[in-house]
């Protein structure tokens, strides 16, 4: 059985190896690392004491803003995900917060289902906004809740 968890110290080695292997442009360490440690909220998905996904966020006032979300491979499309991002909603109306936005590569179409099946809205295309060895647009999506 799953059990989420506030991310600490300890689990961001291994929920930086999931970002590598699952983010086709992956956040760089520092990057990933220094989320945690300028206060963004974060959460983990543990199964058996591994941790198989986790969730970064920021909240100001009335608005989260989803940052990252990520499953193991091995155990996407089995409620890890879901129970993250339900996680992250709960926690979200505890500290005030009214809507929850966040950007998807639109070539992402199973992440833009999964987000539309939590009622999250399509309500613009940002062209161009991912780079790299990948590029895409971005759908911005949100969710009042």
């Amino acid at each position: 059985m799953y059990k989420i968890s506030l991310m600490d110290p300890s689990d961001l080695e291994a929920s930086y190896d999931i970002e590598k292997r699952t983010n086709p442009s992956p956040w760089s360490k520092e990057n990933f690392f220094s989320s945690f440690e300028v206060g963004h909220k974060s959460l983990v998905c543990k199964l058996k004491k591994r941790i198989v996904g986790f969730v970064i966020y920021s909240n100001f006032k009335k608005e989260s803003h989803l940052l990252s979300i990520a499953v193991d491979k091995d155990l996407q499309r089995k409620g890890a995900g879901s129970l993250l991002l339900k996680s992250m909603i709960s926690q979200s109306k505890a500290l005030g917060a009214k809507k929850i936005l966040l950007e998807v590569r639109m070539k992402n179409k199973s992440a833009i289902a999964f987000y539309n099946n939590f009622k999250f809205v399509e309500d613009a295309v940002r062209v161009g906004y991912y780079t790299g060895s990948d590029p895409d647009d971005a759908l911005l999506m949100s969710l009042d809740i």
